[in-house]
């Protein structure tokens, strides 16, 4: 009877394994909780754009950085839309880790300092300005406040948009020219 038993206890103990080694992986799969995301940072004297390579400091409007894993650093841009144009192309294949814009309800446009840096996921954007950017283009213009973003269009037109319906459809193309008042 003792070896009845024992064999029993086996196949149970055989059947816990085989039931809790799967479940045990699974977990350990979805790994842990993301880390949370490098802060925003300001610009040196000697940052340059991503795309353009030049100085972040010779730029009207408003900046912007995305933080992508195995870059020891943030890439720059000189312009929001130039973020975004990384963010569906480039970056679409990419893990980023962050993506901050100037928040321009606190920011001067000729010469926006160092921050106010926003999250461009809550950012408030407008398209299609009369208002010229870094590289004397058609911008898109960041706004942690909505509120902020509605005046703006009042005084240069566009319109309003959540970070996720600026779309390559609505944004500045490459090659488009719109004149700044």
């Amino acid at each position: 009877m003792n070896r009845i038993h024992h064999d029993t206890l086996s196949q149970r103990h055989w059947l816990l394994f085989c039931f809790t080694l799967p479940l045990l992986l699974l977990l350990a799969a979805c790994g842990s909780p993301p880390d949370k995301p490098p802060a925003a940072r300001n610009p040196d004297s000697d940052t340059v754009g991503y795309y353009c390579g030049m100085n972040l400091a010779e730029h009207v409007g408003p900046k912007s950085q995305i933080h992508v894993a195995g870059e020891a650093g943030p890439l720059w841009f000189s312009s929001v839309q130039d973020a975004f144009v990384y963010q569906q192309t480039e970056g679409a294949t990419r893990r980023l880790l962050a993506f901050y814009v100037n928040d321009m309800s606190h920011a001067d446009w000729q010469h926006p300092q160092p921050g106010p840096w926003i999250a461009a996921q809550s950012a408030w954007f407008v398209v299609g300005s009369r208002l010229s950017g870094g590289m004397g283009k058609t911008e898109i213009m960041p706004f942690g406040d909505q509120a902020a973003a509605e005046k703006f269009v009042q005084q240069f037109g566009g319109r309003v948009v959540p970070f996720i319906k600026v779309t390559q459809e609505n944004m500045y193309l490459p090659g488009e020219e719109q004149s700044a008042k």
